[in-house]
């Protein structure tokens, strides 16, 4: 739908800049006072998150140990799937030119898109200065980076495609078809496959890293929307909006081998988190406002929290204890403690927060 973290080469400013930038580098606009005095207290937060706020086209920055916004970043139009660089050097994140659109809107009555605004924009993390914009086929929406930080596969969703984009050069190496309106980009653990799901195929394509091509391809539930896999790797999960399921997937095997119904048709399964220790995977569910928590040895739901208005974005501090959602209509962050699984804090941040990441030093 249109609406709505292995080590790098270390890209310092000036290869950005020579390498592979077509834009100025922009500055952080300056800070509020309240803003200042908080970056001046916590200048190196120990833990970051990052919101992208697609209809202000803009990234909130969050201290982790205040939950304050300490800053705000203009990033460009449209900005959705975030990820930190395995270096930790940098932030990418996916920019599109497109109109945003629910669905079963009339395409034609649409502006044109601007593709000048299409790529992936790179932050630099140690100055929160945006530094270029690299060139990622069109539409990008989710994204996922190479262990190696080579390469970057990206959805493309208007074209159908996954684009795999060599860094930092900035050149598209090939376009793989995975299905129409791909959005869910996940890198497997041992970076030698990546999963991208098609929202109108319902289906996974399989993406051998080596060679950069399609080995498989497997049918999930309707509208597949994200995916994520245990630490160890031997399973995946992938998220089925218009199902309210979420598909497990023997990795192995690229087979799916059990599907968890989350109940009800009011269940919009959305973002995917995995605990750390690979216990637990936590489901945004949308309309339906939640927080779901599934034990992973028997695939049952063993908990939930409301979190806000329309849930989709989700991430996971590295310790286990935190979860952030990005609550789109409500504009705000939700913070909650996995051990009770109630909100302990809610961050006013852009207009129609969509992506959420986190660093930690």
């Amino acid at each position: 739908m249109r609406q709505i973290v292995r080590s790098v080469v270390l890209l310092s400013l000036t290869c950005v800049s020579l390498a592979c930038s077509n834009r100025s580098p922009q500055p952080v606009p300056e800070p509020t006072p309240q803003q200042a005095a908080s970056t001046t207290q916590t200048a190196q937060p120990s833990l970051r998150v990052f919101v992208t706020n697609e209809a202000s086209g803009d990234l909130s920055i969050i201290d982790g140990a205040t939950n304050q916004v300490i800053a705000t970043l203009p990033l460009g139009k449209r900005p959705r799937g975030i990820h930190i660089t395995p270096d930790k050097m940098s932030l990418f994140v996916a920019l599109s030119g497109s109109p945003a659109a629910g669905p079963g809107v009339d395409e034609s009555t649409l502006p044109p898109p601007d593709r000048r605004a299409d790529g992936i924009g790179i932050v630099d993390l140690a100055s929160h200065t945006s530094v270029k914009l690299l060139s990622a086929g069109s539409d990008p929406e989710e994204f996922a980076i190479s262990l190696d930080g080579r390469k970057v596969y990206v959805a493309n969703e208007d074209a159908g495609l996954c684009s795999v984009v060599e860094i930092p050069g900035g050149r598209i190496i090939k376009s793989l078809p995975v299905g129409g309106e791909p959005e869910g980009v996940g890198m497997s653990p041992n970076g030698k496959v990546v999963y991208v799901t098609s929202e109108n195929d319902q289906t996974v394509s399989v993406i051998e890293t080596a060679g950069d091509t399609i080995v498989a391809k497997f049918k999930v539930g309707r509208r597949p929307r994200f995916v994520a896999f245990l630490p160890d790797g031997s399973r995946a999960y992938v998220t089925a909006e218009n199902d309210g399921d979420v598909a497990v997937v023997d990795t192995s095997k690229h087979r799916v081998i059990e599907t968890i119904h989350l109940g009800g048709e009011k269940v919009k399964a959305m973002g995917v988190a995995v605990a750390p220790d690979g216990k637990r995977i936590y489901v945004t569910t949308g309309r339906f406002g939640k927080v779901l928590a599934i034990d992973t040895t028997n695939n049952q739901v063993v908990g939930s929290v409301d979190v806000g208005t329309r849930p989709w974005g989700i991430a996971i501090t590295p310790d286990g204890k935190t979860l952030y959602t990005a609550n789109g209509p409500s504009n705000d962050v939700s913070v909650v403690d996995t051990a009770t699984l109630r909100v302990t804090s809610k961050i006013k941040v852009g207009d129609r927060p969509w992506g959420v990441t986190i660093l930690s030093k």
